[in-house]
């Protein structure tokens, strides 16, 4: 009789199988047949896939209980905030306050200004003397994240921006992010203490960084709200400098 697929050893069909993308495995391969939906759910078969694509990392071996869930968010793993550094004038962003001369794109450093870390980024987002703020809404449905996964696995839902003052004038920087259920009630929020910086004060870029853990059930978006004004009343576009938002979801072992 002709061999068949099926009569290869299974160490070999795993590593066949490993080879195929995530999204086949799991909604053609594993309907295929008991043995092949048997492989497709072997932790050997995820951990494979995970060292082939640069997401498996030693000493984490044991804190990994589920490699398959393991490998979906890392592949998963992006920058979800749209336009962050103001490459696409607006787009992706509400106004939602808009006041003064009103929001502003200018090129770092800028006046009065210093480069940021990473050179690649090239522009920011700047306010003026009345308040300004702008948000984005994140469905994490639609960027992959479906239901049970952030309900059941709870992975780590990371939240970065970057902001400045220019060199001659104060300002006020504020940031606002919740997690919102199917009916945009706030289940759980990040709303920090507004900064005030002082007038000739530095000019270096900071970051702010937080970890939403152990977050309630039922999270299905986030929305994200940075702003502020600059606190001297002046003509222009004074107020604080922002660029370089980031809000990216992963395994609580990264």
């Amino acid at each position: 009789a002709m061999a068949t697929i099926c009569d290869l050893p299974e160490d070999v069909l795993v590593e066949l199988l490993s080879l195929l993308p995530a999204q086949d495995l799991l909604h053609a391969c594993r309907l295929v047949c008991t043995q092949w939906r048997y492989v497709v759910d072997l932790t050997t078969l995820w951990k494979r896939k995970c060292q082939r694509e640069g997401f498996y990392i030693q000493n984490l071996d044991r804190s990994i209980s589920d490699w398959k869930i393991f490998y979906m968010l890392c592949n998963l793993k992006r920058n979800l905030i749209k336009n962050p550094c103001a490459e696409e004038s607006f787009s992706h962003w509400s106004l939602d306050k808009n006041e003064g001369d009103r929001w502003r794109i200018e090129d770092l450093p800028g006046p009065l200004g210093r480069d940021m870390p990473d050179p690649e980024v090239r522009k920011y987002f700047v306010t003026s003397f009345g308040p300004c703020l702008k948000s984005q809404l994140i469905t994490l449905q639609k960027e992959g994240y479906w239901n049970e996964l952030m309900d059941e696995k709870r992975p780590e839902i990371v939240v970065k921006d970057w902001y400045a003052a220019r060199f001659d004038c104060g300002c006020r920087y504020e940031l606002k992010v919740r997690l919102l259920s199917e009916d945009y009630i706030v289940l759980e929020e990040f709303k920090p203490e507004p900064v005030v910086i002082e007038q000739w004060s530095d000019t270096t870029w900071r970051e702010i960084s937080y970890t939403f853990n152990n977050y309630p059930a039922g999270v299905r978006y986030i929305w994200f709200q940075h702003g502020g004004q600059d606190t001297q009343y002046w003509a222009g576009w004074y107020g604080i400098r922002v660029t370089n938002s980031s809000i990216t979801i992963g395994p609580q072992t990264l």
